[in-house]
């Protein structure tokens, strides 16, 4: 799954190149200026993520707020994989809710 992020001043793409559902929560691989490895999921709090490879997690919105989801993720990594991780759960969420609506008209 391809997504493009963009900050202030510079633009890049990503890719999620693997993905896994483990039932209670899901696994992606983003690969983009950096690798990162994504663990997130469900809580009676909300969505949450956790980057292990950063020592790093955090509370997030809806996965596809993007905005707030990486004001979020900024505060506990760097900028630009705080961007590309945003950007790659709400292209995760969308694919998904896509997949959803295909399945109910089929």
């Amino acid at each position: 799954m391809l997504f493009k992020c963009n900050s202030n001043i510079e633009k890049w793409s990503g890719e999620i190149i693997k993905e896994h559902n483990y039932g209670s929560h899901h696994e992606i691989r983003i690969e983009s200026r950096s690798g990162i490895t994504v663990l997130f999921g469900k809580t009676s709090m909300g969505n949450f993520a956790c980057m292990p490879d950063f020592n790093a997690g955090c509370h997030l919105g809806k996965l596809d707020n993007d905005f707030y989801n990486r004001e979020k993720l900024t505060n506990v990594i760097n900028q630009i994989d705080g961007i590309t991780v945003a950007k790659a759960l709400k292209t995760f969420s969308l694919r998904r809710k896509n997949n959803i609506e295909k399945t109910r008209h089929t």
